[in-house]
């Protein structure tokens, strides 16, 4: 699974080189624009193009029924009645296509989220770093210490959660730069990076998850814990991103949606692609 996100995490690392210094916004233009254009390209090939257009076209008359025999009820529930059958029909066309788009989908949002859930700290803030030990794991008596590099200082001893099987520490940063904080459990070492300082288009794992494979996949961040180690995952609490529009602070899954929406009916026409 690691070798999977780090070429998936490549791609997108050489995707968005060009958008570092700039706004989010263009970034995001840019990825919703190729999805807009990849959702296209998979509903046209495969769905069933012909028959999506025969549908479209006998609800177009089933509407014209309505307005034409406006004065007959029996005329207006038959035609009310074939609308919804259409419907279903148009459904069952669009299903194929819609179950093929959530692995891409899927993919590109597990990366975007990276990219445009969370931002860096600044220099002087503060954050937790969470342990979460695996079930069964007693925190109070798990030996698991932590040593930080310049650029950031420990502000608190160990916090230990027993209820709810966690270790924290609050952090501050002090310096800019992509850290690495070390851990040792025994004779296991692992780290976890803590980003300071970056630009605003700048990739941010939030987790550093454990061997579960679902876990991973939705984590893709950075290397998987150790196996021998006794922990589920390590968190930093950073701070969640917002997209400014026009002052509006919204989450970025409403724009990259949005602007893919947008594109692919933009675009539609010229693609020859029937929705």
């Amino acid at each position: 699974m690691w070798f999977f996100n780090s070429v998936i995490g490549k791609i997108f690392d050489i995707l968005f080189l060009p958008f570092r210094g700039l706004s989010p916004w263009v970034a995001m233009i840019v990825i919703s624009f190729l999805t807009g254009l990849l959702m296209l390209f998979i509903f046209r090939h495969t769905s069933n193009q012909e028959g999506i257009r025969r549908i479209k076209n006998k609800i177009k008359a089933h509407l014209l029924e309505l307005r034409l025999y406006k004065d007959s009820l029996a005329q207006q529930l038959t035609s009310q009645g074939k609308i919804l059958s259409a419907n279903f029909k148009y459904f069952s066309y669009a299903l194929k296509p819609m179950l093929v788009m959530i692995i891409p989908v899927m993919l590109i949002l597990i990366q975007l989220n990276l990219w445009f859930g969370s931002h860096s700290l600044d220099i002087g803030d503060e954050a937790l770093v969470k342990v979460k030990l695996m079930e069964g794991t007693n925190p109070l008596q798990t030996d698991i210490r932590l040593e930080v590099p310049p650029g950031i200082a420990v502000e608190t001893p160990p916090l230990r959660i027993e209820d709810e099987g966690e270790i924290d520490w609050r952090l501050r940063a002090t310096e800019k730069g992509i850290h690495n904080i070390l851990f040792r459990y025994h004779d296991e070492t692992f780290t976890k990076s803590v980003a300071v300082g970056q630009n605003r288009l700048s990739k941010i794992a939030v987790l550093k998850p454990g061997k579960g494979l679902l876990e991973q996949a939705f984590n893709p961040g950075e290397k998987p814990l150790p196996k021998n180690a006794p922990i589920e995952s390590v968190e930093i609490t950073y701070p969640g991103r917002r997209m400014n529009l026009f002052g509006w602070r919204i989450h970025w899954l409403i724009a990259y949606f949005g602007l893919s929406i947008v594109f692919g009916f933009a675009f539609r026409g010229v693609i020859k692609v029937e929705i």
